[in-house]
């Protein structure tokens, strides 16, 4: 990489040329976009201003984080973790190989319980269980933009819940209506809430053991956090199994899944009394469950 130095002797645009080059000679098929992202972060500049500072000298400090973010993603690292952070809904978070990284698919399912405790809002302040929050996405998406929602977020990796307690540091004052929960399910809930929960929320690993992944998600991606069986649906199934327990009467679940699972679970919430209907995401397919316990 080009060398800089504090007065400048190299610009971020020849930077940015130099990086999509490198990239593409790695292989990326998004070469331009990757280097575009790695730049905008080694020299601090936002999206919207990143075309301001392309004329401006890099600094050694600038060349430096550069090239080994550079360096990183050519070892087929993704880029969200290469550059640390990555945009979830309206939230910047923080991500790294402890936690799944945020995909929109899981943006559409935070959606459809932030529409389920908004509509709740008007008469209660609901409360919230994000089951399995990794990052803290689906949960901080909420307490954020549901002003009256209280959440409980749990993950089983204690290294988890370290990045979700840092991206909770983030959402201001919302953070105080959110506490996190070290354990398996809904053993970490405390058992005050048994039986109140209004909107209960997962993304659970629901890829089955013997299933391929693209390297760049098996590679790197906690397979803890993804791999759920023989079949995929362990998690899913205690999830639902334990949902009589746990939600309130006229409370609802809201699971992201495979397409090929969202019959399966639908009927196993219907032999349990349940009202369940099936979710597509933006590519239309099957991705999501939804059930209401009757009052």
């Amino acid at each position: 990489m080009a060398e800089g130095s504090e007065e400048g002797t190299v610009c971020w645009a020849e930077l940015l040329a130099e990086t999509t080059a490198r990239l593409e000679r790695a292989g990326s098929e998004s070469a331009a976009s990757d280097a575009r992202r790695i730049v905008e972060e080694a020299s601090g500049a936002e999206p919207s201003e990143f075309h301001t500072v392309l004329a401006s000298p890099a600094t050694v400090r600038g060349v430096a984080s550069l090239d080994s973010m550079v360096a990183r993603r050519e070892r087929g690292e993704p880029l969200q973790y290469v550059v640390g952070r990555w945009g979830f809904r309206y939230l910047d978070l923080m991500v790294d190989t402890r936690v799944l990284i945020p995909r929109p698919e899981t943006e559409e399912v935070a959606g459809l319980a932030i529409d389920e405790v908004t509509a709740r809002s008007v008469e209660c302040q609901p409360l919230v269980a994000d089951l399995g929050t990794g990052s803290g996405a689906i949960a901080l998406s909420i307490a954020s933009e549901c002003p009256s929602a209280r959440v409980l977020a749990t993950d089983v990796s204690a290294e988890a819940l370290q990045v979700a307690r840092a991206n909770l540091t983030g959402i201001g004052r919302a953070a105080s209506r959110v506490s996190l929960h070290h354990g398996s399910w809904f053993d970490a809930l405390p058992a005050s809430v048994t039986g109140s929960i209004d909107v209960l929320v997962s993304n659970p690993p629901y890829v089955t053991d013997t299933e391929d992944l693209p390297a760049v998600v098996a590679d790197w991606e906690p397979q803890s956090a993804l791999r759920a069986g023989g079949d995929g649906l362990d998690d899913l199934t205690e999830i639902v199994a334990g949902a009589d327990t746990w939600v309130a009467p006229d409370g609802v679940v809201i699971l992201e899944m495979a397409p090929t699972q969202t019959a399966t679970i639908v009927e196993r919430f219907s032999s349990q009394g349940w009202n369940a209907s099936i979710h597509i995401d933006l590519q239309g397919r099957d991705r999501a469950v939804v059930a209401r316990r009757p009052r």
